[in-house]
């Protein structure tokens, strides 16, 4: 008997949440998990770590899609779209995507996945480091949600801060001067605050803290500037999940 096999597949890289508990793996999610690490394994890539706040956002996809009963999708109609699905479930990233399929068992899940160019390229996808796995058993087959992210930690403004100025440090700059003001002025267009008036500000939006961006580095390496302000101050919506740190530098 011929066994029928559906699969959908959906990317999303780089654009730019409530907390729950997490979510105990069943038996059925180890082994497609394990067997995805395997095949990451087998390129030379590194596993990827369990995401609580993943699986409850695939778990809640993989229940809608056995819900509707029809072709897979990636977004039902009334339904949020993956990103903020798994913002409101409590991820942070920078890239997130996700593979669907029904299948009996997690081994033939994978497979397919593994003989379908995108879908093996969100399993081989270097960038990304979490996982979560939702599955439904139903007539024979598994219902099989697999979101993938590159996640960014969920930082505080001083740790953000506190990570900026290291670099700084590191550079010969020294962390100096009113964080309120530093970060009153991080949430300005232009201009800024305080009672010294900065030779250079450099705002800027990323995911990556451990390098400054270009142009401040440009600047720092002229030998023009002895000590900076450093301020965070609010990404936007938390709930789409897309994570970015929105920082300024002010160099005196």
């Amino acid at each position: 008997m011929t066994r029928r096999i559906w699969v959908c597949v959906l990317g999303v890289a780089w654009a730019a949440g409530m907390t729950c508990g997490a979510q105990a793996q069943s038996a059925e999610e180890r082994q497609l998990m394990q067997a995805t690490n395997e095949d990451r394994a087998q390129q030379g890539l590194g596993p990827l770590k369990w995401d609580p706040a993943l699986a409850r956002a695939a778990q809640a996809h993989a229940d809608r899609m056995v819900r509707e009963g029809g072709a897979l999708s990636h977004q039902y109609a009334g339904e949020a779209d993956l990103p903020e699905r798994a913002g409101r479930d409590g991820a942070h990233f920078h890239v997130v995507a996700e593979n669907l399929a029904v299948a009996p068992t997690p081994a033939a899940v994978e497979a397919e996945w593994m003989h379908s160019p995108p879908h093996r390229r969100n399993i081989l996808d270097a960038r990304l480091n979490e996982i979560g796995v939702g599955l439904v058993r139903q007539g024979g087959n598994l219902w099989a949600v697999e979101d993938f992210s590159a996640a960014v930690a969920d930082l505080g403004s001083s740790q953000i801060e506190r990570k900026i100025e290291q670099l700084l440090i590191d550079r010969g700059i020294r962390p100096v001067g009113d964080v309120a003001a530093a970060r009153q002025t991080c949430a300005m267009d232009h201009g800024s605050v305080g009672a010294l008036r900065p030779k250079f500000i450099m705002r800027w939006e990323g995911s990556d803290l451990g390098r400054l961006p270009n142009v401040l580095e440009e600047r720092i390496s002229s030998g023009k500037y002895r000590t900076a302000a450093v301020g965070s101050c609010s990404s936007g919506d938390e709930r789409q999940g897309f994570t970015t740190y929105h920082v300024a530098v002010m160099l005196f």
